[in-house]
C-alpha cells in the first residue's frame, strides 16, 4: 500500500458549485489543503458566509495504478460532502469533523481524472452540531490523500483510521492484556491464504513479543490475539509517557500487502466517587484545559505547526489532561496527547439542543462511532464524551433516551473506556441524566452567568451529597476576558484581567479542596470564534481563553495556572498590561509556584512573602507619580533565583481606555417582569384543547392569537438566531427554568391565564 498527498492544486469557487461536479471550474481561487473558506468572517462577527463550494482537482492515474484498488481519505469537511469522480457520485459524510474514505476505483480511467468535493456549512437539522457557541467553519480544513492498496488489505472502510484496535486491561500487579483485532478484505473474487505477523517494540526497538497468524481470505475476515504483557514501562501521563510501538505486517505468497505501525502505552485509570482520579494507582487531580481547534486568521485548517504550538503551551501551563471539545479533532494532536502524557477527553458535537427531524438520532450515531473507531488506538483517550449541555432547550424523557442509546453505543464499541457527560448548570443533581454515563460532567459558571463565584463550591458539595455514588468534575468554567480591559475594583462582566484572575484562584481553590471532585477544564485554552458573539469590546470570538485567538498574548490567568500546576518554576507579575494607574497605593499581585518572593519598587525593598499560594498580594505598595520599575525576586529551596519585572506609570487621572466605552449589563440577570402586574395572581387548571406554556415557541407561532401573547411578555426574543434554532424545542415552561430567563412562577400563571383561552386549531 502507499499513500499519495494530494493538498495541492486545487480550485475552489463558492458560485454554483453543484455545476462543478463534472464540468471543470472556470474561474476559480488557488488553493492548498488545508483550508477554509471562513477563515474571516468565522471570526469577524460580522456574518459569515454559510452555503454550497466546490473545490476540484485533475487526478493522473497511470496504468499500474489501476490495476491496484484506489481510495481517497478525507481528514475532514465540514459540515457536510459528497465526492465526485468524473462527474459521478463516489462518496459523501455527514460527519464534519471526522475522516471519511471513499473506495473510487470503478470511477478512475487511465490518465486524467477530475475531483469535484461538494461541501456545505449551512445548516441541516439532520446533522450536528445544530446550535453552539463557536463558529461552524466550512471548508476541507484537514489533509486529503490517494491510498494505492493491494487486493489484500487492512480493513479501510469500517469507519476506522487503522482497520486494527488494540485494546488494553490490567489483569493484576505489573501484568497487562493486549487483544489485538482486526479485518483483512479480499478484493478478489478467489480466496486467499494470508498471514499477519505482529510485533511489539520498545523504544530501543527491542522485541517485547512476535506472533504470526495465518488467515484464509474469501471475501473479508476477520483476526484477534490475546497477548500478555509483563511488567510493561507504563504510560505515566505528564511524568513519564512511555510509549511501545506495535506493527502489523500482511503477506500473502510471501509478498508483503499491507503494514500498521501504532503506538501504544499501557496505562489505567480508575475514577472514584469519593477519592478522584488514579492513573495506575497514582492518586492525580485533573488539572485540564479545553480546546477549540481554531486560529486566528486561520480558521479550523490548522497545520501540524499550529498544532504543535497549541502544546508546547499546553505543556507550559502544566496541563495534565485536555478535553478536546466538542467534536472530534485531528489525528494529529492526539497522537500529540499520546507522546505528551496528556489524558484526553474526547467528545461528539451532540450539544446544545439534539434534532427534530430524527428521532433515530442517526448523525449523533454515526459521529460516535466514528470518533471511538478512528481514535480507539490513542492511549491518552480515558473517556468518550456523548452529550454537552444537550438539554439548554428543554430536558425530557427523549432526551434521556438519546444520552442512554449513545452511552451504551459507545460502550459496546470500547468497553475500557469511561463514558462522559457535560450538563448544563440547570440539570438537577437528582435528575435522571446523571445515571446515565460512568460519570458526570458541569458546565458551570457561578460569578459570571448567574449567582457569585463562591457558590461553585456550594453546588459540588451539594451534588455530592445527593449523588455520593456518581464521581463528578467540572468540564466548564471561564469568564469572558479582554486583556486590554482593568479594573482596580473587578466585578462580574467588567471583561477585565483582574476578574478573570479571581474568578480562576477561586475555582482551583475549590477543586483542590474537594478531593472527591475529579478537577475541572478551564473553558478555555485559547479565544476562538464564535459567529453571534459580540461583547467584551470584541466581536466574534469568545474570549474566556488564558491565551488570545493568535497565540501571541498570555493573560495573567495562564501565569495562575502554571502556578497551580507546573513543576517549573517560574515567577510572573500580575497586571503588567494596567500600566497606567491613577491610584497611588495599589497592590500588587504575583504568580509563582514558588514560596519566598521578594518585591522592590525603583530598586528599593517593599517586603517578603513566604507563602504556598500561588496567587500572592504584597497590599497598598506606594507608587511615585510617573513611571515605576516593578520587580519580583523568588528563591527557591536550592537557592535559584527567579526574576520577573515591569512598568507601571502613576498617573493623576484614571484611564479610560480600561473600561468598556459601551457598558454592559453588570448583573446576572435583571427584574425585566416588574413592569406586569404579578399581584394577587391565583393558579389555574390548565385545560386540554388550549394553548398553554407546556407547548412549544413554535406552536405558538403558528396561532397569531397566542404568536401575539408571547411578544407581550418576551418581545423579539424568538426572532434571534440562537433562540430560532431551540423554538421547536423550547416551552415557555421550559424557559422558566433557565436562570438566564428569570422567569417567575406568578408569570407564568399570568400567560398561562392569557393563553389557556385560545383554542387549538
Amino acid at each position: 500500500m502507499k499513500t499519495i498527498a494530494l493538498n495541492d492544486k486545487w480550485l475552489f469557487t463558492k458560485e454554483n458549485s453543484e455545476v462543478y461536479i463534472e464540468k471543470e471550474i472556470d474561474k476559480g481561487e488557488n488553493v492548498n489543503l488545508p483550508h477554509c473558506f471562513n477563515d474571516v468572517d468565522g471570526q469577524s462577527g460580522e456574518g459569515m458566509f454559510k452555503g454550497e463550494v466546490c473545490y476540484q482537482r485533475k487526478l493522473n492515474i497511470t496504468e499500474e495504478e489501476l490495476k491496484k484498488f484506489i481510495f481517497l481519505e478525507i481528514g475532514a469537511a465540514s459540515l457536510v460532502a459528497k465526492v465526485y469522480v468524473n462527474g459521478k457520485l463516489a462518496g459523501e459524510s455527514k460527519c464534519g469533523f471526522s475522516m471519511f474514505r471513499a473506495q473510487i476505483t470503478s470511477f478512475l480511467k487511465c490518465g486524467e481524472n477530475l475531483i469535484s468535493i461538494i461541501v456545505d456549512n449551512s445548516r441541516h437539522d439532520d446533522v450536528y452540531p445544530l446550535m453552539a457557541d463557536f463558529s461552524f467553519y466550512g471548508g476541507i480544513y484537514r489533509e486529503v490523500k490517494l491510498i494505492v492498496a493491494e487486493a489484500l488489505h487492512f480493513d479501510l472502510l469500517d469507519n476506522s483510521r487503522d482497520g486494527i484496535y488494540l485494546t488494553q486491561k490490567g489483569i493484576g500487579e505489573d501484568k497487562f492484556e493486549l487483544k489485538i483485532n482486526g479485518r483483512i478484505i479480499n478484493e478478489l473474487t478467489e480466496a486467499k491464504a494470508s498471514k499477519v505477523e505482529f510485533k511489539l517494540l520498545n523504544k530501543e526497538d527491542n522485541i517485547v513479543f512476535n506472533k504470526t497468524i495465518e488467515v484464509e481470505v474469501l471475501k473479508e475476515a476477520g483476526f484477534e490475539l490475546v497477548e500478555e504483557i509483563n511488567n510493561p514501562e507504563l504510560w505515566q501521563g505528564i511524568e513519564n509517557p512511555y510509549l511501545y510501538k506495535f506493527e502489523a505486517e500482511l503477506y500473502s505468497e510471501g509478498a508483503i500487502c499491507d503494514k500498521r505501525s501504532i503506538d501504544i502505552g499501557f496505562r489505567t485509570v480508575e475514577i472514584t466517587p469519593d477519592k478522584g482520579v488514579f492513573l495506575n494507582g497514582k492518586a492525580i487531580k485533573f488539572n485540564g484545559v479545553s480546546r477549540h481547534q481554531d486560529f486566528a486568521g486561520i480558521g479550523n485548517a490548522l497545520t501540524k505547526e499550529h498544532m504543535d504550538l497549541d502544546m508546547s503551551i499546553i505543556k507550559e501551563i502544566g496541563a495534565n489532561t485536555i478535553r478536546l471539545s466538542h467534536y472530534q479533532h485531528n489525528d494529529y494532536f492526539y497522537s500529540l496527547c499520546d507522546r505528551e502524557g496528556i489524558l484526553v477527553w474526547a467528545e461528539i458535537p451532540f450539544i446544545s439542543i439534539p434534532t427534530t427531524s430524527d428521532k433515530e438520532n442517526t448523525n449523533a450515531k454515526e459521529q460516535l462511532e466514528r470518533l471511538i473507531k478512528q481514535a480507539y488506538n490513542h492511549s491518552s483517550i480515558y473517556c468518550w464524551g456523548v452529550q454537552n449541555e444537550i438539554t439548554i432547550a428543554i430536558e425530557n424523557e427523549q432526551i434521556y433516551e438519546m444520552v442512554k442509546e449513545l452511552a451504551v453505543m459507545a460502550k459496546e464499541l470500547d468497553s475500557s473506556r469511561f463514558i462522559a457527560q457535560a450538563n448544563i448548570h440547570s440539570v438537577a443533581n437528582e435528575s435522571a441524566l446523571n445515571e446515565l454515563t460512568d460519570f458526570v460532567g458541569y458546565n458551570l459558571y457561578y460569578g459570571w452567568y448567574y449567582k457569585e463565584m463562591q457558590d461553585l463550591g456550594t453546588r459540588l458539595d451539594d451534588f455530592h451529597k445527593a449523588r455520593p455514588n456518581v464521581p463528578v468534575m467540572v468540564t466548564e468554567y471561564g469568564v469572558d476576558t479582554n486583556p486590554k480591559l482593568h479594573s482596580y475594583n473587578p466585578t462580574v462582566k467588567d471583561y477585565t484581567e483582574e476578574y478573570q484572575l479571581l474568578f480562576q484562584n477561586n475555582a482551583l481553590k475549590t477543586f483542590n479542596e474537594r478531593p472527591f471532585v475529579l478537577g475541572g477544564y478551564v473553558w478555555a485554552m485559547f479565544d476562538f470564534g464564535s459567529e453571534i458573539r459580540n461583547e467584551g469590546g470584541e466581536k466574534g470570538r469568545n474570549q474566556k481563553g488564558l491565551v488570545t485567538i493568535d497565540r501571541k498574548l498570555k493573560k495573567d490567568s495562564f501565569y495562575l495556572c502554571k502556578a497551580y500546576w507546573s513543576k517549573e518554576n517560574f515567577v510572573k507579575l500580575a497586571g503588567e498590561r494596567f500600566v497606567n494607574r491613577h491610584e497611588e497605593m495599589n497592590d500588587i499581585v504575583v504568580l509563582s509556584n514558588i514560596k519566598y518572593i521578594k518585591l522592590y519598587v525603583n530598586d528599593e525593598f517593599v517586603g517578603e512573602i513566604n507563602s504556598s499560594e500561588p496567587m500572592k498580594k504584597f497590599e497598598a505598595v506606594k507608587l511615585a507619580l510617573g513611571e515605576n520599575k516593578i520587580k519580583a525576586e523568588a528563591f527557591d529551596e536550592a537557592g535559584n533565583v527567579y526574576i520577573d519585572e515591569m512598568l507601571l506609570k502613576h498617573v493623576k487621572e484614571a484611564d479610560e481606555s480600561y473600561v468598556l466605552k459601551k457598558p454592559e449589563e453588570q448583573t446576572h440577570v435583571t427584574n425585566w417582569f416588574q413592569k406586569f402586574d404579578l399581584s394577587n395572581v391565583q393558579e389555574v387548571a390548565i385545560k386540554e384543547g388550549y394553548y398553554s406554556t407546556f407547548d412549544t415557541i413554535e406552536e405558538l407561532y403558528k396561532d397569531e392569537e397566542a404568536k401575539v401573547v408571547f411578544k407581550k411578555y418576551f418581545g423579539d426574543l424568538a426572532e434571534s438566531q440562537q433562540f430560532k434554532v431551540m423554538m421547536g424545542l423550547m416551552t415557555i415552561d421550559s424557559m422558566s427554568k433557565r436562570s438566564r430567563f428569570n422567569i417567575p412562577k406568578e408569570l407564568l400563571t399570568v400567560i398561562n391565564t392569557e393563553l389557556n383561552v385560545i383554542p387549538k386549531k
